[in-house]
């Protein structure tokens, strides 16, 4: 049987990593915008650590990365600021780019 990508199903307690493909969107879209901010999700039972984007307008993007020393070192490289969300929370421009788009 052959087992199609979407539907294939993974190991309880295993949770798909960070790949090279998560790291270059998020470098594209952080260099395609501007006032580029990065809030770190933490890892959880059914999740890997996430980091969303947010740009100057709210416009965001959520990919994994691998932690939050990760995450850390990629808003070093590109001069993003790095928060995390269980401390800051998301920002409002984003809760309001995304009611927005519910309206469209």
């Amino acid at each position: 049987m052959v087992e199609v990508g979407l539907f294939r199903r993974r190991r309880a307690g295993t949770l798909r990593g960070a790949t090279e493909r998560d790291t270059r969107h998020l470098d594209e879209w952080a260099a395609a915008r501007t006032g580029v901010e990065a809030y770190v999700e933490p890892r959880t039972t059914v999740t890997e650590t996430t980091v969303v984007l947010v740009a100057h307008d709210g416009e965001w993007t959520r990919r994994r990365i691998g932690s939050l020393d990760a995450a850390q070192t990629f808003g070093r490289k590109r001069g993003i600021p790095v928060y995390e969300v269980a401390k800051v929370g998301y920002p409002r421009r984003m809760r309001e780019y995304t009611a927005r788009q519910k309206k469209d």
